[in-house]
């Protein structure tokens, strides 16, 4: 088997094929493709019925991804495994931790004994059978067995943090789409899911020391019709997670090397909050859960002790589902012109001595006095917080790691100023924008334009950061904001394919990305689509672009 070095990866040339009812794999076509491939051209193993699969019985994770790996072997290719947890077994498949290796390494071996699948963690060993199972091609009948060429395929992540987003206030999702969203995530080697749970539009999470955010702020009695704001559809839209829900979601996450981020946004986007609750806001209200978009002037108020002891009721039922270290607190959106004309507030910014600057408002401070309060108290249960680009005017605290969505800058500033930083800039990664320039044509979509050559593009890593700077970017995240996904088919087809694109962004080394080779590959990819019941967007059969 032939190879040819292409952007500093060698890929394997051979086409993918079946025969005698014998699929063949190719490393070559995976998407994230691997760093490293060394095929030696000099035999093959074939994969057969019975296989034994090696593992070590008395690690819970590594059982777990052997388990995995029996499901995707009878699933995507009809084959019947042999568990084997005494950790023996001839012309298997071996899984195995090797500790020289990073946490999220692995290396794939061919030989004539078998394959053996390397991990410097569980973590790694699974990003492994991810790859293995890429590398058949996805075929409607079952084949008799797979051919693999003798060789070697490694690869890590280039970042630490591959994330996606899911709005599911907007338009509520249930469990099942949840799952298998995850499983798509996991399908493309991303580890974190940042899971949107309250908004002015819908509150979508149990909280048992306050029932009403449920009873009263998951349901809304219409939708604004289409981008007009003073025409609505009449049409309810209602549903929240238990908080058994949630852990089961969570822990469907965490078996697949997932991290889930919860966001409860403060302190704006908190309208469902205060139709609930009224007393929390500036004016008293009355409020209603919001039926239209957009960025709403009632906000909590930041001069009220009512406010925080809410928050740290939410925060800590929150905490107590999500063991994960970060929790989102939005900070995004949050006008200010309540707190200008509210007593309460402007108390709160006499007696903290905040003050209006060149730089800042009296306001703004007192902004940075709200989100460092609900981070002091999420320090104290031992988590961490990040926020979006906004919480980075008049000040915040150093150890917040701030998301940047309104483009790029407010990353390059996070990250002088000493701060992590997640990328996730809207003009490359809001995966709600129109992925053709054919608006018309298309589903209803936010009005920005986000086509997959454009993502498969992003470069998180500015040319002007410098070396310590470049060190706070965690990572890329891509975001799906649901205004105008109302269906799990069509939050598929707004993902697909360009979650396969950022994928690569996340995983590759820009000097190994090579668009040529990504719409290549995406032919034969998007099957994987097809077989698994996703939906995409139809460019993604010819990769869409001129």
């Amino acid at each position: 088997m032939k190879g040819k070095l292409m952007s500093g990866i060698i890929v394997v040339t051979a086409m993918c094929s079946c025969t005698g009812n014998q699929a063949e794999a190719d490393f070559g076509k995976v998407i994230p493709l691997p760093e490293r491939m060394e095929m030696t051209g000099e035999g093959e193993f074939t994969l057969g019925r019975g296989v034994p699969v090696v593992f070590d019985g008395d690690d819970p994770d590594m059982a777990r991804n052997a388990g995995f790996l029996k499901d995707y072997l009878k699933s995507d290719i009809g084959l019947e495994p042999v568990l084997r947890p005494d950790g023996r077994g001839d012309n298997a498949i071996v899984l195995e931790q090797d500790t020289l290796m990073a946490e999220e390494e692995y290396r794939i071996t061919v030989g004539e004994d078998g394959i053996v699948i390397a991990g410097g963690s569980p973590k790694g060993v699974f990003y492994g059978i991810q790859t293995l199972r890429k590398s058949v091609p996805a075929q409607e009948g079952k084949s008799r067995g797979v051919i693999f060429p003798f060789g070697e395929v490694s690869a890590a992540p280039r970042f630490a943090y591959r994330g996606m987003h899911s709005d599911v206030v907007r338009h509520w999702f249930p469990v099942s789409y949840m799952k298998k969203y995850i499983d798509l995530m996991a399908f493309h080697g991303m580890n974190t899911l940042h899971w949107h749970l309250s908004d002015d539009q819908g509150w979508r999470i149990e909280i048992k020391r306050y029932p009403e955010l449920t009873e009263k702020g998951s349901y809304r009695d219409g939708t604004m019709v289409g981008r007009d704001t003073s025409v609505f559809d009449g049409v309810p839209v209602s549903g929240y997670f238990t908080q058994d829900e949630i852990r089961e979601v969570v822990k469907y996450a965490a078996d697949r090397y997932i991290t889930v981020i919860p966001e409860i946004d403060v302190p704006g986007h908190m309208m469902a909050a205060l139709h609930c609750y009224p007393q929390l806001g500036c004016t008293g209200g009355p409020y209603e859960v919001s039926k239209i978009w957009g960025v709403m002037p009632d906000i909590l108020c930041a001069g009220n002790e009512e406010a925080f002891d809410f928050l740290e009721g939410v925060f800590n039922e929150i905490c107590s589902m999500f063991p994960s270290e970060y929790i989102h607190i939005g900070g995004d959106e949050a006008p200010r012109v309540r707190w200008e004309a509210c007593p309460k507030c402007q108390a709160r910014i006499r007696a903290e001595g905040l003050e209006d600057d060149a730089e800042s408002s009296a306001e703004a401070k007192l902004q940075s006095y709200f989100m460092t309060r609900v981070e002091d108290f999420l320090r104290s249960k031992g988590r961490s917080v990040i926020g979006w680009d906004e919480i980075l005017e008049g000040g915040v605290s150093q150890s917040a790691t701030i998301m940047s969505w309104r483009g790029v800058d407010g990353g390059l500033e996070a990250a002088r100023r000493g701060h992590d930083v997640i990328m996730t800039p809207c003009q490359y990664m809001y995966f709600d924008y129109y992925q053709t320039d054919d608006f018309e044509n298309e589903p209803m979509a936010m009005t920005g334009y986000v086509p997959l050559e454009k993502v498969y593009g992003f470069e998180p890593m500015l040319p002007e950061m410098t070396p310590e700077e470049r060190s706070h970017i965690l990572g890329v995240q891509a975001n799906l904001w649901a205004e105008y996904i109302s269906t799990p088919e069509h939050a598929f087809y707004m993902a697909l394919p360009r979650m396969a694109a950022l994928s690569e962004v996340q995983w590759l080394q820009p000097e190994q990305k090579d668009w040529g080779s990504f719409e290549e590959r995406l032919q034969t990819f998007v099957k994987f689509y097809d077989r698994d019941g996703y939906s995409y967007h139809p460019l993604a059969e010819s990769a869409g672009l001129d």
